[in-house]
This record gives C-alpha cells, sequence and structure tokens, in this order.
C-alpha cells in the first residue's frame, strides 16, 4: 500500500485525461486543460491532510485491505491485528447459518434479481425479509431498498417539499442532510441532542411550512451517544410533526433483545412515523430499510426514485439479512455480550484517564484527542502495536473533535479489550509527550 494520502494534482491531471482518452501529449496546444472534477476547496482540505501525513512520516490508515472476516480481529498484508474498524456488532458476518442462507437464496435466485422490483424484479424473499423487519418495530409494513445512503436520501428527499421543513440534530448523518437539501424543504440543523432548541426552532418555524418532520439517530455513530426519544415524541405531536428514527447503529445495539432505541427507552414505536436502518452492521449485508404503515410503504414502493429506479437487493443479501435476524431473535446473548464488552472498554478507558465524550458505552466509543495530528499519529503507532483502529480527523469532524474511534462486537474477549485501552493510554501518551513544530510544518505545507 503506498504510504502517501493522495494523488498529486500533477497526477490527478493526467489520470482525468487518461479516462477521457486523451493523453497528454495529444490535447490541442490551444485547447484548455480541464480543472479536477469535485469542489476545490474540498480537495484543498484533503490536500492538506495529506501533505501534512507526508510530512509527519504517517502511513495512510485509509483502504487497508482486510483479507477474510473482520470481528474482533482482522488479517491485513497477512498480519492479524485486534480490530475494532468493523461493525460487525453481534458477530453475525462470518456465521456459517447466515453465510449459508445467502448461499442457498444464490442457488434459487441468482446473484442479481435483474430488474427493479415493481417492474420484474420481486423475488419472495423480499417480502419475507420485510415482514421481519417490520415486526421488529410493531410496524405495518416495510421497504428494503439497495443501499442505506440511498434509502435516507431518496426517502428524505421524496417525501417533504418545498413548502415544507425538515429540523434534523446537527451531527446527523450525510445520507440525511443529502435527503433533506434534495427535498428543497427549509432545512434546520439543531444543536445535538438539545431537544430545548429543537422545541424552540420547531416552534418559531412550524407555522410557515405545510409539514414538518424530525430526522434523528437513534445512535450516533461518531460519539456513541443516544438522543431522548421520549421527548422526541412529544415535541413532535405537540407541534404536528412527524417524526423519523435512523437506527443504523442501534438496531442489535440497543435494547435488551437488540431491538434498537425505542426498546432501550421504552418509548411505544407507534410513535415514531418512520423506522429507517440499514443493513450493514447487524444484519451482515449492504442495503436499507423503512418501516412504518402500510400506506407509507405503499406510496415509497410506487414512487420514491431510488427504489422505483433501481435494481431491487440481491437475494444473498436478503437472506442473509433475514437470517441475522432470525439469530438475533433467538440469541439475545450475542446482544448481551455486546453490551457488556462496550462497558467493560468504556469503563477500562476512563480508568486509564482516556476521555471518552459522551459515549453511553454501546458498541461504539470514540477517544478523544482534540488533535488530528495526535489522532493521526497514535492509530498509526498503535497500528505497528497490532491494534487496528480509525483516526477520525479534519475535515471530517471539526479539528478540536479529532478522535479515534472504537467499534466493539460481541466477538471481542475481555482480556483483548483491557489489554487495548492500556496500549492506546500508553500510545496517546508517548504521541503528546513528542512536540510538533506546528509553525515550522505550516510554513513548509504553505511553501509547497
Amino acid at each position: 500500500m503506498s504510504d502517501t494520502f493522495g494523488l498529486s494534482g500533477d497526477a490527478k491531471a493526467k489520470l482525468l485525461a487518461r479516462l477521457s482518452n486523451r493523453a497528454p501529449a495529444q490535447v490541442e496546444h490551444h485547447a484548455p486543460i480541464k480543472p479536477p472534477l469535485g469542489r476545490p476547496e474540498v480537495q484543498a482540505d484533503l490536500s492538506m491532510v495529506r501533505r501534512a501525513g507526508e510530512a509527519l512520516g504517517i502511513r495512510n490508515p485509509f483502504f487497508r485491505p482486510h483479507e477474510g472476516i473482520s470481528g474482533a480481529t482482522a488479517l491485513i498484508d497477512g498480519k492479524t491485528y485486534d480490530n475494532f474498524v468493523s461493525y460487525n456488532y453481534i458477530g453475525l458476518n462470518g456465521d456459517p447459518r447466515v453465510s449459508q442462507a445467502a448461499k442457498d437464496a444464490i442457488d434459487r435466485y441468482g446473484t442479481s434479481v435483474s430488474a427493479s422490483r415493481i417492474v420484474s424484479g420481486e423475488r419472495p424473499i423480499h417480502r419475507e425479509f420485510e415482514a421481519a423487519l417490520a415486526e421488529v418495530y410493531q410496524a405495518e409494513d416495510a421497504i428494503v431498498l439497495v443501499s442505506g445512503h440511498a434509502t435516507n436520501v431518496t426517502v428524505i428527499g421524496h417525501l417533504v417539499g418545498r413548502n415544507d421543513l425538515i429540523l434534523h440534530d446537527s451531527l446527523s448523518h450525510n445520507s440525511i442532510v443529502q435527503g433533506a437539501l434534495a427535498s428543497g424543504a427549509q432545512r434546520i440543523a439543531f444543536p445535538h441532542n438539545d431537544m430545548d432548541e429543537l422545541e424552540r426552532l420547531l416552534g418559531a418555524a412550524r407555522g410557515n411550512a405545510n409539514r414538518a418532520l424530525i430526522v434523528v439517530e437513534g445512535h450516533y455513530s461518531m460519539d456513541g451517544d443516544v438522543p431522548d426519544l421520549a421527548r422526541l415524541v412529544a415535541i413532535a405531536k405537540a407541534h404536528g410533526a412527524h417524526l423519523m428514527v435512523d437506527e443504523a447503529h442501534s438496531l442489535g445495539v440497543l435494547g435488551a433483545k437488540g431491538r434498537g432505541i425505542f426498546e432501550h427507552t421504552g418509548v411505544d414505536p407507534a410513535d415514531v412515523d418512520i423506522w429507517m436502518g440499514t443493513l450493514s452492521k447487524t444484519l451482515s449485508g449492504c442495503g436499507g430499510y423503512i418501516a412504518g404503515s402500510s400506506e407509507l410503504i405503499e406510496y415509497l414502493k410506487s414512487s420514491a426514485p431510488g427504489f422505483v429506479y433501481s435494481v431491487g437487493l440481491a437475494p444473498a443479501l436478503a437472506a442473509a439479512g433475514l437470517e441475522s435476524l432470525r439469530i438475533m431473535h433467538r440469541e439475545p446473548e450475542r446482544v448481551a455480550k455486546l453490551q457488556a464488552n462496550s462497558r467493560l472498554f468504556l469503563e477500562a478507558a476512563r480508568e486509564h484517564g482516556l476521555d471518552t465524550g459522551p459515549s453511553i458505552g454501546a458498541a461504539i466509543v470514540p477517544i478523544m484527542t482534540g488533535s488530528s495530528i495526535v489522532a493521526a499519529r497514535a492509530a498509526d503507532r498503535l497500528f505497528d502495536r497490532g491494534i487496528n483502529v480509525q483516526p477520525i480527523i479534519y475535515p471530517a469532524v471539526p479539528e478540536q473533535a479529532a478522535r479515534l474511534r472504537f467499534f466493539l462486537s460481541s466477538l471481542h474477549e475481555p482480556e483483548q479489550l483491557e489489554r487495548v485501552a492500556k496500549t492506546v493510554a500508553e500510545a496517546l501518551a508517548e504521541v503528546r509527550a513528542e512536540r510538533v513544530d506546528l509553525g515550522a510544518l505550516a510554513s513548509r505545507l504553505a511553501a509547497e
């Protein structure tokens, strides 16, 4: 793997030229050179991070190929690492029963349904899976789509419009923000988990909107904290707003049986209008789902662009998701083990003086560093010690919110978690003791 963080501007230009079948030598001298596609400010930020990494001797931690199934450990370049970058929360990705279900579906239906479901891609496994998902939320029906990100974009973008209002948490996933932007509705981001400010903002804007939609996550993937669902329900009812909850990191993680934030908080799931989730965490596949009223699901199935104009979910993914859900119901001890592991790691990290932010200790535990340089150097140092954890750095998060993010699994062992927490504390102490001349680094980057 390359030790750099990306291509130089020159290399990008040459690559674009090759992709367009116009090698630099073939371009007329007077023809303008196509600038790289993309937002210049984002490219500049990424370039700065790459060059800073090179200057500090930090290897690129991204796109490392895992050579097998990743759970508590991962095989990378022939070496086994303690693994904390995969959301195989209750260890079902790679479970022989799940794999066999996927293989059986391939034997019966093939690797693709070869059409949108509305045309001729409908298969019995789709409806069986959707019925099982609806049952989780005690909902009337559900719909599965081929991408979790696209599910939020197409559903939010399709359900509300220009005369409507969307309020979402300021730390909402990119897919929620993109869906809100696509809708054309008035969009308001309220401070993270601040219910008082949400109610104030909703009250001030509600009168000018036809419909209002509040969108939150049941479990936030960066901080590992949860919203006050009961308060959200009360606010939505008081202002005639609809409530949507993204359960991507909640299913299999929260609640005694892993049913998510409503089980964790004791809230009636019928009080939430739209339940959204993904298939790539607990459900061992790839895709997204929506659960809700039969009227909502029928509307989405007949008109949501990301469903109507997309191929149906691959049979193997539907079968893997369905079998994963069945195992989760039959084996609640997996959820209990995940929750115990998460609490153990959170407590061990805090005992070693590490800042775990607002995490409740449920599968996601950040170790806050307050510096992208510290986070990247610590992750690099830990990789050398056999621990695979990703640094979350600027511009993905504000500089002061840089961190190491740990995903926990039911497959991790207590000894492993205690050892890793101790090693993380040692690595961070070493990195912080090695002062970096930021002025000299900035001057060097500016001169390049």
